[in-house]
């Protein structure tokens, strides 16, 4: 779509240079792992998650298993009422449009084979779109931020705007960066229940995201990333009181 409203996004990108050439997707039909149903019982209440919800950027490499990560993703965008149709989702989205999607670069999950993988929803599965390890491809794409190192997983959010524009036009632009930040605020309160730590990213190298997402950039294009892992506590006097 040709407007401001694209205009305004194609003119906010950041760009670090001559994005890395990751070669071509992997061809259909992709390795898909089937997911374990999300565990959805918590101890923890809405008002203690949301007191304790804090931004978090020292892993410590340990893994977590893919059970975790299915419960994690369902809550961020996942189908809550499945016999009412896909619309129907953990996160609100304009006109239940649902623009985004996530793709996930697995670092250290068990049972999830190392690589890039878009998350299908309907199908509760992840479709592997490269296979290896990506995690100093995902520092690059987060303009060289190190602290992504020893995550779990790092997500990439990449919005099909027509699905928006399609029915608001340029109007459409501000309800997807909108819905993205719904699904974020989600995951950041999936992680803390989850007890695991994590970080939206915002200063991101748009044209390496896209390309290690293998999306063009403008039809489909990254609007945010997070990366979440175990934390790492390290000592000092107050923790010793």
């Amino acid at each position: 779509m040709a407007g401001i409203g694209d205009e305004f996004y194609q003119a906010t990108k950041y760009s670090l240079g001559k994005p890395t050439d990751y070669g071509p997707l992997l061809s259909p039909p992709r390795p898909t792992v089937v997911l374990p149903p999300p565990q959805t019982r918590s101890r923890a209440s809405l008002p203690r998650l949301l007191g304790e919800r804090r931004s978090w950027r020292k892993f410590s490499g340990e893994p977590a298993d893919i059970g975790m990560l299915s419960f994690i993703l369902w809550a961020s965008d996942g189908i809550t009422a499945p016999l009412a149709g896909p619309q129907f989702r953990a996160a609100p989205s304009a006109g239940a449009r649902h623009p985004i999607d996530t793709y996930v670069v697995a670092n250290r999950v068990e049972g999830l084979e190392r690589g890039v993988y878009f998350w299908n929803v309907t199908r509760a599965g992840l479709e592997m779109i490269r296979k290896g390890d990506f995690e100093e491809a995902a520092v690059k794409a987060a303009a060289g931020q190190e602290w992504i190192r020893g995550s779990v997983a790092v997500f990439i959010w990449i919005a099909e705007f027509a699905r928006t524009t399609s029915r608001y036009k340029d109007r459409g632009y501000r309800y997807v960066f909108l819905d993205a930040g719904h699904i974020c605020q989600n995951l950041y309160l999936a992680c803390q229940a989850s007890g695991l730590g994590m970080t939206a990213i915002a200063a991101l190298d748009d044209d390496e995201v896209n390309a290690l997402a293998g999306v063009d950039g403008r039809e489909r294009s990254v609007v945010y990333m997070a990366a979440l892992g175990r934390r790492k506590i390290e000592w000092n006097r107050d923790n010793a009181r």
